[in-house]
């Protein structure tokens, strides 16, 4: 053991780092690997990309997890040993990934892996009296670095909670040190399955929340309804009418009245909730397409509500990431209602879309090996940690 603390001290005194970033998120279309060299910490922090690659889940890993994901009632014996699987899982997947980018095992310091969410619970979800805020990701990270040799840091989010957060959103962290701009506000717009968003206005004022479903309700209605992962192209949405009563009943649900900051998850915007608002309507007066055109307005309506409680009449910017950048119909959402000069993507900023929620992670696994003071703990929801659970190989 003492070998691998000799190299993370070795590691945490170096001008920069080169860290695999991990992230798996909830709409379980597979794993993202970001591989980068991250000069300094803190504001002074720079990201260069060398490789990122989307990995596909094979069926049977999206079937395995969807049998625990996000479920009130789950088989105990299988969340505790697909826990230990999907962390073997995702370092050989790992090997492949480095093996086909020709990258070395020596040439990566750490690995920083966010792991699968399988239940998101904060108090307003579970209402169990007097328990505190609570969340779950499985993909053990020692089974990551025994089977890639490599140290891991994993299990970001328990840290978070610890002190009082809800776990997540955890993107204003990154957000914070990598964009952070005197001269723009800024609004770093998180298309995941759950939508999110980071307001910067310099240092001095920054939020982060999620703001409701993303791409989490149409995934689901077209995995259910149509056979497929996703609505591609916003095809099916763009075939149907918006089905305005249904709207009207999304739209009065009452996380959306709460404070920010705050989260949620499919444990609460999932299937179920979608058929037993629709339960009150005749069958007769919708299609399955004219479900998915609400579904998507409803995601461009909480999103565009959102941004405007917190941007007022300010100058501002929104740079997009995430899944949902990908669908036209809800990009052009966004463009009608801010203009199209105000709607852009982060790879403005120099970050691959698809990658920037990976690249927040190993930020995290950087600050936690070579990070100090950031001054996070006087604004609300904010603490000043270092995140991540520290796996060796050995």
């Amino acid at each position: 053991m003492k070998n691998h603390i000799d190299q993370l001290y070795l590691t945490s005194q170096k001008s920069s780092r080169r860290i695999v970033g991990l992230m798996s998120g909830t709409s379980l279309d597979g794993l993202d690997i970001f591989y980068g060299k991250f000069d300094g910490h803190g504001y002074n922090t720079k990201v260069t990309q060398i490789a990122f690659e989307t990995i596909d889940y094979r069926i049977e890993i999206k079937e395995k997890i969807r049998e625990i994901f996000a479920k009130e009632v789950v088989d105990f014996h299988k969340v505790t040993v697909y826990n230990a699987w999907l962390g073997k899982v995702h370092g050989e997947m790992i090997n492949d990934f480095l093996q086909e980018h020709s990258i070395p095992m020596e040439d990566v310091d750490c690995i920083a892996s966010h792991g699968q969410t399988v239940l998101h619970a904060p108090a307003h979800i579970h209402n169990i009296s007097g328990m505190p805020n609570a969340t779950l990701q499985i993909g053990d990270g020692d089974h990551i670095a025994a089977t890639t040799g490599i140290i891991t840091l994993s299990d970001f989010r328990q840290k978070h909670i610890a002190h009082g957060g809800e776990g997540a959103p955890l993107a204003v962290y990154g957000d914070m040190l990598l964009f952070t701009d005197v001269s723009e506000v800024r609004i770093l717009l998180n298309l995941g399955g759950i939508a999110n968003f980071t307001y910067l206005d310099g240092r001095e004022n920054a939020l982060v929340t999620d703001v409701g479903p993303g791409n989490t309700l149409m995934d689901a209605w077209a995995q259910k309804y149509f056979g497929l992962d996703y609505d591609k192209d916003a095809a099916i949405a763009q075939s149907g009418s918006v089905f305005e009563p249904f709207l009207d009943a999304l739209l009065a649900d009452s996380f959306l009245i709460l404070p920010f900051p705050k989260s949620t998850g499919p444990e609460h915007f999932n299937i179920e909730y979608i058929e037993t608002i629709l339960l009150q309507f005749d069958r007769l007066q919708f299609s399955n397409q004219d479900v998915m055109a609400t579904l998507n307005v409803y995601t461009q309506t909480t999103v565009v509500d959102a941004i405007t409680q917190v941007v007022d009449d300010r100058n501002f910017v929104i740079y997009g990431s995430g899944g949902g950048v990908h669908n036209p119909l809800l990009m052009n959402g966004f463009r009608l209602a801010f203009g199209d000069d105000r709607v852009r993507l982060i790879s403005d900023l120099g970050i691959d879309p698809d990658a920037k929620e990976a690249v927040l992670f190993a930020i995290l696994a950087n600050e936690c090996i070579a990070g100090s003071h950031l001054g996070f703990e006087e604004r609300e929801g904010l603490y000043d940690i270092s995140m991540g659970k520290i796996c060796l190989p050995s």
